[in-house]
């Protein structure tokens, strides 16, 4: 078993974990889903994200097998956020577009920093552009920009939003664009390079903590509501992704000014 840290454990298990959901309940993933009803076969594209994310999870903690792994994983999602998502800005509103892209620019980001983690000569020599310090530099600017979408998130839908924040917290209203201004800050300190290392750990705690205090709590009251299974799902999802993002600033000094 190879483990390149601990990001890399969550986010492998985590695949893992998707890809069985998938292949039970495809409506529950909202990594792979949804497809656009108009794809032909569009169930079976699905299940393929489905299959993929196992193979591609357990594929990473194979020494011989996680390079593989990763490129097939960067390789999915990336195909799916140029097919399936992109094409969304043109013909959904604005935010329901983004909120289709941004979570999976996020786990495209986790798999990238894999990718150049797990790179081999072959990757170093034909690919080295996406398999170098590049590459990784690509992955943070997906992530930065991504947490910035979810800053936004939070006051353009603050009607939606302050619902969640536990009932024995005060001022709901304040947490909601509190939470909303810190991720737009650890967007902004990523896509700079101030305080990187420090901006996506804080970044990955705030997502741990909306999976504890939101989500975890209204799935165990009993809720059979898919959507909030399904953002149960992929809350989890976004935590081990953001959890590589952070691993990899780990060579990184936490106050360092310029590391992007």
């Amino acid at each position: 078993m190879r483990i390149a840290s601990v990001g890399h454990t969550v986010f492998s298990v985590n695949m893992i974990g998707l890809g069985i959901v998938g292949l039970l309940y495809w409506d529950f993933v909202p990594v792979w889903n949804p497809v656009p009803g108009n794809v032909p076969a569009r169930e079976l594209f699905i299940y393929l994200g489905a299959l993929i994310s196992l193979t591609s999870g357990i594929g990473l903690f194979v020494p011989r097998m996680a390079n593989i792994a990763a490129r097939l994983l960067l390789a999915t999602l990336l195909l799916w956020l140029l097919l399936f998502r992109l094409p969304n800005f043109l013909h959904e509103p604005l935010f329901a577009a983004c909120w289709t892209v941004f979570p999976l620019a996020v786990m495209l980001a986790a798999a990238w920093v894999l990718y150049v983690w797990f790179a081999a000569d072959w990757d170093r020599k034909h690919l080295s552009f996406v398999s170098s310090n590049n590459g990784l530099r690509i992955a943070r600017v997906l992530y930065g920009l991504s947490l910035i979408f979810f800053g936004m998130a939070h006051f353009l839908a603050v009607q939606a939003t302050t619902p969640l924040v536990p009932n024995w917290l005060p001022a709901h209203l304040f947490w909601a664009y509190f939470t909303g201004s810190t991720f737009i800050a650890a967007g902004v300190a990523v896509l700079i390079g101030l305080y990187a290392r420090l901006a996506t750990a804080l970044s990955a705690l705030q997502i741990g903590l909306f999976l504890v205090l939101v989500w975890i709590p209204i799935v165990a009251a009993g809720s059979k509501v898919p959507f909030q299974w399904s953002e149960t799902i992929l809350n989890t999802a976004l935590l081990a992704a953001a959890w590589v993002i952070a691993d990899s600033y780990r060579n990184t000094p936490w106050l360092a000014a310029n590391s992007r």
